[in-house]
């Protein structure tokens, strides 16, 4: 062990003795208290130059150009948004956004799912400067590790529930699923049933949108491109009452979808079938929340066959749901968690697949030949530290789930009663309206789905909100930092995007149910 002039513990033999004074510290585990050494010419905020400014500088039109020409965005036809510009991001506080036209746009998207704590935290900036000026890099390959990565995977353990006690880092979502791939059939095959590979998740699940992942995801538009899915993937239908229940009660559907898994099992062979995976909540599907009887029945499916369960909690984990993780709200126990977007609320990209004592018992038996050059980036564990120990010490979590969700609650029910809203639905700090020409039948419209979804999503733009659609359905999950003034303009925001939406589709005849 060696330590740096800030006292910052840098790289520790793997199996060496830990020192006391991290052992249990938690968040602050890599940090003696000690300023960070003094460099001449160094300060705590790097000075600015001009390259650091000057795409802030430049006139919107021109950055939207550049952006065109040099830029290709995720999930976006670039062509059609290269014809009318994207919307330049400045600068961000709380829950509030900054363009380049000095515009504030609050967002209810929480980035994408992932800013739990609010942007602007100065500590999680200044935890990224001390581990870049100490240890701005080293691998955990080859019998190495460092103290960001143990100390965050000792955090890790605390937090998740149950005997989930061994982490694998990776630096996103789509990753960390790739690697329960690898994770879930190695272990079965350590376990002498190598024909045991074919892993079940959800249609309209997301999972990530690497080749693995995107195969474990359920997404039609994503398995249409690139030949998804991968071979040993088999999937079953979503708990999506609202859009595919019909005169069933949500309880008897609940039931029914999650039966499906058994079926699949009986049909492919118990003895092939290696995992389910699912979110607690379907996220990136449209915030379907399943009913109450889901996921017991899909939990007791699980123990009689022997298969893994994996819960991905990437965007329900870290407060989302009201508790830490989704799986504490819903009372799973999975023997694989998948964790990312919370895990450092954005500010630097890290992820993980949180490990039973059991399967990493099976796994380390042998050599796991599987990782990332990035796996455990030491100032990414940094980050990610400093923000669990914001997200715990200042109560954040708790508050989330006992006073602002139930406030939020309240808010979003109160658009139920919009002509154009089917049901409004909430878990925690995430939730959705269901767009329909007629509540009653609980019918799609006309048009191709999406159609109006991207209308409201356009007039919640226009009015300064980020609300996002899946198909007709539209979905918010705000930083767990938005305050009840802030909750009402969000909701004042939405009726007015909802008022419009529907003023343009009753113009245009649009208000039209599917045949």
């Amino acid at each position: 062990m060696r330590r740096g002039n800030g006292g910052v513990v840098t790289v520790v033999r793997a199996g060496a003795a830990l020192p006391e004074f991290w052992a249990n510290g938690g968040a602050r585990a890599f940090d003696t208290g000690r300023a960070p050494p003094k460099v001449p010419g160094s300060r705590l905020k790097p000075p600015e130059s001009p390259m650091n400014k000057i795409a802030n500088h430049l006139p919107t039109a021109e950055l939207q150009a550049l952006d065109a020409a040099h830029h290709m965005h995720p999930f976006t036809a670039g062509a059609a948004l290269g014809e009318t510009g994207a919307r330049v991001i400045k600068s961000a506080q709380g829950v509030w956004l900054t363009d380049s036209e000095g515009e504030e746009v609050l967002d209810a998207m929480a980035g994408l799912w992932c800013v739990n704590i609010g942007y602007g935290r100065d500590e999680l900036a200044e935890a990224a400067y001390r581990q870049m000026k100490e240890l701005p890099y080293y691998n955990t390959f080859f019998q190495t590790t460092h103290v960001p990565a143990i100390a965050l995977a000792q955090r890790l353990a605390e937090l998740a529930p149950g005997d989930l006690n061994q982490v694998f880092f990776a630096s996103s979502g789509s990753e960390a699923n790739d690697t329960n791939i690898r994770l879930i059939r190695h272990y079965w095959a350590m376990r002498d049933e190598p024909k045991r590979d074919i892993i079940i998740g959800r249609r309209n699940g997301y999972h990530g949108s690497s080749v693995g992942s995107g195969s474990l995801g359920g997404m039609a538009a994503m398995h249409a491109q690139g030949g998804l899915p991968i071979p040993g993937i088999h999937h079953i239908g979503q708990p999506n009452w609202w859009a595919e229940g019909g005169e069933m009660s949500p309880e008897d559907f609940g039931l029914a979808r999650a039966r499906e898994l058994e079926t699949a099992i009986e049909r492919l062979g118990p003895d092939r079938v290696a995992a389910f995976i699912g979110e607690p909540v379907q996220g990136a599907g449209g915030v379907i929340i399943p009913p109450e009887s889901y996921w017991p029945e899909i939990q007791r499916i699980c123990d009689r066959y022997g298969i893994l369960l994996v819960a991905d909690e990437v965007i329900c984990g870290f407060g989302r749901t009201g508790r830490w993780f989704g799986s504490e709200t819903f009372g799973l126990r999975p023997d694989i968690m998948t964790v990312a977007k919370g895990l450092s609320s954005g500010y630097a990209p890290i992820a993980a697949s949180i490990v039973s004592d059991e399967v990493a018992e099976v796994i380390g038996r042998g050599e796991f030949n599987h990782g990332y050059t990035y796996s455990g980036h030491p100032v990414s564990c940094a980050v990610a530290l400093e923000n669990l120990r914001l997200l715990d010490e200042e109560g954040i979590v708790e508050r989330a789930g006992k006073v602002t969700a139930p406030y939020l609650r309240r808010a979003w029910d109160s658009l139920a009663d919009h002509p154009l809203v089917g049901e409004a639905v909430i878990c925690g700090l995430m939730a959705s309206l269901a767009l329909t020409p007629h509540k009653e039948s609980r019918a799609a419209f006309a048009h191709e789905a999406g159609t109006v979804g991207q209308v409201c999503r356009d007039r919640c733009f226009a009015n300064n909100l980020i609300m996002r659609h899946v198909g007709d359905r539209m979905i918010i999950a705000p930083p767990l930092v938005i305050s009840e003034a802030e909750i009402d303009t969000l909701i004042a925001r939405a009726r007015v995007a909802l008022d419009e939406t529907y003023a343009h589709l009753k113009a245009e005849g649009m208000l039209v149910a599917a045949g």
